[in-house]
Order: structure tokens, then C-alpha cells, then sequence
């Protein structure tokens, strides 16, 4: 018998069903990939990634570090995935991306409590359920949520083409990583002079784009624009945003660049290159016309085009209870970016937090949330206390966490709250595992 469902095979859906799972509570992890496609996917394993290969920081330094750690902390199934299969990024964390999906699939195929089934979900298939679809619901089941809720809010989100390393021009780019931070190998730098960004610029900013339907135009997530829309924000958007040459000296000159792009290995072999921070929903074929206009990929083949989709969730602050119940319906839960974290991280991070809350429910326990000084914490807090009128998805930032006013300086107090908050997750796994009914922090 199934004591909980977890609809979405995503990072949120396998966190959530994993400690669900070791809490020897039995679970139907429903993933309706490969039978029925999403606009986004391609394939069928568990946990594939959409956009870009790179999970962002991985130092104390970095608040994507900071998740992290509590993460490690909490023993998260998706790092420990990705460990098996990083590929250098120079100080951040990103993997082979069909790698990285085989090894979530076979961790979570291992787990003695889970089952995986391979059907769309049109509702909450147990008195349980945890709904971790992430931004691409299947229509029956948003509509079923849609009529708890009142409405899904949205926006848009775009994925980065990827080109074939052998097509890049390497006389007209150069290896280095920013600053001189990790092998200079990790990242392919493909410079341009103010001529050459000029003529970028305009074609970029005039290029045709893909029709959206059915949605607002212009509803972007302002962490993950498209780069032809930050194009048309200004000539110089682009060299102060994605296309910014500080700290990336061409090495057989010595000088910065006027702008630069930069590409990041995709896969393992290193023969696939991501364009870092550049999403796109440009039409494929003023995708291959403008990108090269780039000298060094002047001649690029493109293993991928970038891609746009619509990202639904809820206004959580609205319909969430503290510990990601949903308010009025016994039993639903919803966690990830569906309920309004944004990024791939944040959505494993929330369904760590999501699955031990379940975990709770049905060893009779109360709900525990994290403490607000760990960064999975002001997370959660984020959800509930943000304005309800105008409700955005939230990424894991130092803004979060709450100061320390005692330590002067902005390097300093930042390194301060990371250990606070660090501390304070391996507490609340202590916490967890005790089954307490509170959570007294010491620092």
C-alpha cells in the first residue's frame, strides 16, 4: 500500500520522495515523461535538466554555496548525483547533463520504498500527495489546482543554446576562467572589439523572435532574461550583464576585451559547450545568423537551440501553509519552483523540506520548519511572509538570511551569516532525526 504520491520527477519531486522514502514510508513517484512529453523535455530519466548544465556556486561565499552545504547537510540525493558527475566550472558546480539525469534515476530506482510510475497524474493520486511538477504541469492536473487556488501565476523562462566544441574558431577565442579562479580550461572566451559588439548589439536587439501565445508579453523572470531582451534595454546591457570582459584577460594580449562570451563545458567529454547566460527565445534560424556574428563561432554547429517555456506556480504566500501544505485541501502538498522558489537548487532545496514535513505528518509528528537563519530557511519564511501582491519566484541570496549587525564590513558579515547558517541546518538535521517538536539554535 502507498502511503504517499509524489506527482513530478524532478529535482523537487526525487528530494521529496528520497526522504520520504528512508523514512520507510512507502512511495509512488508519478512521472509522466516519456509518455507524455513536456515543451521542455527531451528525454525520460528523472531530474533532466532544462536549462542551463551549471548549479552556481559551490563556496561558502556564494549563497548558492551556502544552499549547498545545507543541503549536503541534509543529505540531498541530487549532490549527491551530481558529485558523480561534475564537470570543471572553475569555483561552480555543474555536471554532464545526461550523466547527471541516468545517476538521479538509478539512485532513485535503488530506493527500497519508492515506485516509479510512469502515467500523468490528472489529480492527487493518494490522500497524500506531494504535487513537485515543477513549472510545466499537465494541463488536467493545472487545471485540478487551478480550481483550489483561483489561478496559476507565470512567467517566462529560456534555455541557452549549445554549440559543438570542434566548430569554435579557438585562434579567435582563448581558455580562461574569471579572475584566474579554478583551470583556465574550464571556460572557452569568445572576445569581440567595439566594432564587432556594436554590429552584435543591434542585430541581437532587432532579431526575430518566437511568438509567445496565450501570455502576457514580456512576463520574463528578471534572474533569467532572455538576452535579446536585455539587448533592448540598452546598448551597453549586455557588456555590464552576460557579455562582461572583467576579470577574463585575453592571455596573448594581456588586455581585457571590449566584450566577451563565454562557453561552459555541457557534457563530460568536454566536446559540448553551454553559452553561460545566454538564453534565448530567439527563432533557431536568427539564433545560427546572430550568434555567429561572434568571431570565434562565426562557423558554430549547434548541438542545441536555446528554447523558451511558461513557468506556472502559486502565489504562496496566499495559499501555503508553513510547511508547504496546501491551505484548505487535507493532505496537498506542493513544493519547488511550482511553489515559487526559482532555480534548480532551490527547488531540491524545498523538496528535502517538503519530504521531511510528509515524513512528520505520518509518524504523527508537527510540522518543524528550518530556521530562518539557514538559507533552506529564509527560503521557506520567503514563501510566507512575502507581499502577496506581487509575488515572484525567489532564488537563495544573502538578502534572505537575517543580519548580524555586530560584524563590520560587507565580506565579513556575509562570510558570518554562512557559517551561521550552515550551523544552523546541521542542527535542524539533528532536530529531524530526533523527531523534536522544536528547535533551539545556539550561536
Amino acid at each position: 500500500m502507498t502511503d504517499v504520491a509524489v506527482v513530478g520527477g524532478g529535482f523537487a519531486g526525487v528530494e521529496a520522495a528520497v526522504v520520504i522514502a528512508r523514512a520507510g514510508l512507502d512511495v509512488a513517484l508519478w512521472e509522466m515523461r516519456p509518455n507524455v512529453r513536456s515543451p521542455a523535455h527531451q528525454g525520460g530519466d528523472l531530474a533532466e535538466i532544462v536549462c542551463s548544465n551549471s548549479f552556481g556556486g559551490d563556496s561558502l561565499s556564494s549563497a548558492a554555496g551556502v544552499l549547498k552545504a545545507e543541503m549536503r547537510a541534509l543529505d540531498s540525493v541530487v549532490l549527491e548525483a551530481a558529485a558523480s558527475c561534475a564537470v570543471p566550472a572553475g569555483s561552480a558546480l555543474a555536471v554532464d547533463r545526461e550523466r547527471f539525469a541516468a545517476a538521479v534515476t538509478a539512485r532513485v530506482e535503488a530506493q527500497e520504498h519508492v515506485r516509479i510510475v510512469r502515467a500523468e497524474a490528472a489529480e492527487p493520486p493518494a490522500a497524500v500527495t506531494v504535487l513537485a511538477t515543477g513549472p510545466l504541469p499537465g494541463a488536467r492536473l493545472a487545471a485540478w489546482l487551478e480550481g483550489r487556488v483561483g489561478r496559476l501565476l507565470a512567467f517566462y523562462d529560456a534555455a541557452s543554446p549549445i554549440v559543438i566544441r570542434d566548430s569554435v574558431d579557438m585562434t579567435a577565442a582563448y581558455e580562461a576562467s574569471r579572475y584566474g579562479r579554478g583551470d583556465p580550461a574550464d571556460y572557452v572566451n569568445c572576445p569581440l572589439d567595439e566594432a564587432g559588439y556594436e554590429t552584435f548589439w543591434r542585430e541581437l536587439a532587432g532579431a526575430e523572435r518566437t511568438v509567445l501565445r496565450g501570455f502576457e508579453q514580456g512576463a520574463y523572470f528578471e534572474g533569467c532574461l532572455p538576452i535579446e531582451v536585455i539587448a533592448e534595454r540598452g546598448r551597453d546591457t549586455l557588456r555590464f550583464g552576460p557579455m562582461r570582459p572583467v576579470g577574463l584577460r585575453d592571455p596573448r594580449t594581456g588586455r581585457l576585451p571590449y566584450a566577451v562570451v563565454q562557453l561552459r563545458r555541457d557534457n563530460a567529454a568536454g566536446d559540448l559547450l553551454n553559452l553561460v547566460g545566454f538564453q534565448t527565445g530567439l527563432r533557431w534560424r536568427e539564433q545560427k545568423r546572430v550568434l555567429r556574428l561572434i568571431p570565434a563561432l562565426a562557423q558554430a554547429e549547434f548541438a542545441r537551440y536555446g528554447v523558451m517555456h511558461r513557468n506556472a506556480f502559486v502565489c504562496a504566500p496566499e495559499v501555503l501553509g508553513p510547511d508547504t501544505a496546501l491551505i484548505g485541501v487535507d493532505g496537498i502538498y506542493l513544493t519547488g519552483q511550482m511553489a515559487g522558489v526559482e532555480g534548480y537548487m532551490e527547488s531540491a532545496a524545498l523538496g528535502l523540506y517538503t519530504g521531511h514535513q510528509v515524513a512528520r505528518r505520518l509518524r504523527g509528528l508537527g510540522p518543524l520548519p528550518p530556521p530562518r537563519e539557514s538559507m533552506l530557511g529564509a527560503l521557506a519564511h520567503y514563501l510566507g511572509a512575502a507581499d502577496a501582491g506581487d509575488f515572484q519566484p525567489m532564488n537563495a541570496n544573502f538578502g534572505l538570511l537575517p543580519p548580524i549587525d555586530a560584524v563590520r564590513g560587507r565580506t565579513p558579515r556575509k562570510a558570518a551569516q554562512a557559517e551561521r547558517a550552515v550551523a544552523a541546518a546541521r542542527r535542524y538535521r539533528h532536530a529531524l532525526e530526533a523527531g523534536a517538536d522544536s528547535l533551539v539554535l545556539e550561536f
